[in-house]
């Protein structure tokens, strides 16, 4: 029976409730990992960051599909999920990402590195207040902030400062191109080869930590394949219509 006319909806029942305050506890668990990543950058453990990155991207990559599973916006509604998500993804996947290559020394020495870092920041501030930001149909517009990825090859790659800067201000100057950039796990045009390429890149991810700091360059090459179906996939989405219209 419908409720009536001017009266809220009966609150869900208690285990329900519960679940779905257990799957926002789980989103949030990513504040906590930030916190750690800034803690062990500064202590110079990069390799644990790097682990801490890939715990922020399992948890990012599954609490979506237990809150819709799980209904938590109906059964939570005075809880906003999606703002507690982008505050999660903005410490894990930007914030501590920089702070991990300026202390590390991936960045120019002083306030040089600390300018490049914010041009990152801020171009972020951007892309995740953006209302627009995600498509109808599952894309992101723009360079979707994938701070941790450019910072993880940055470390693999042992690249300069120099090199470092030019990759984040393209990246930072890709967040305002109208690119449609795939998301993984709700993309519906190539989603199954999606998942199965985006799962294969954890591992691949998970055995190049396991075997710093001289991984095989074979396996780094194999990890850098997934980004580049990643990026060239969303170009072609974009610009040959072959997804429907926003």
């Amino acid at each position: 029976m419908a409720p009536t006319a001017g009266r809220p909806a009966p609150a869900a029942p208690l285990p329900a409730r519960l679940a779905a305050a257990a799957v926002h506890a789980f989103t949030a668990v990513g504040v906590v990992l930030a916190l750690a990543m800034v803690h062990f950058a500064y202590l110079g453990e990069v390799e644990v960051v790097l682990w801490l990155f890939l715990a922020a991207m399992v948890i990012d990559g599954t609490d979506g599909f237990l809150a819709r599973r799980l209904r938590v916006a109906e059964r939570l509604p005075r809880f906003d999920g999606e703002l507690l998500d982008n505050i999660v993804d903005y410490l894990t996947y930007a914030f501590a990402p920089m702070v991990l290559l300026w202390s590390a020394g991936f960045l120019p020495a002083g306030w040089g590195g600390g300018a490049v870092a914010a041009v990152v920041l801020l171009a972020s501030c951007y892309q995740f207040c953006r209302t627009d930001a995600k498509t109808a149909d599952h894309f992101f517009r723009g360079f979707p902030s994938y701070w941790n990825v450019a910072a993880f090859y940055v470390v693999v790659l042992g690249l300069a400062p120099a090199t470092t800067t030019a990759v984040l201000l393209v990246l930072s100057v890709a967040a305002f191109v109208p690119v449609l950039y795939l998301y993984p796990s709700r993309t519906a045009p190539l989603w199954r080869l999606t998942m199965v390429l985006t799962a294969l890149w954890f591992v691949s991810y998970g055995a190049i930590v396991v075997l710093m700091p001289q991984p095989p360059a074979w396996l780094v090459a194999a990890s850098v394949l997934y980004v580049a179906y990643y990026v060239g996939a969303s170009v072609v989405l974009t610009y040959r219509g072959s997804r429907p219209h926003s």
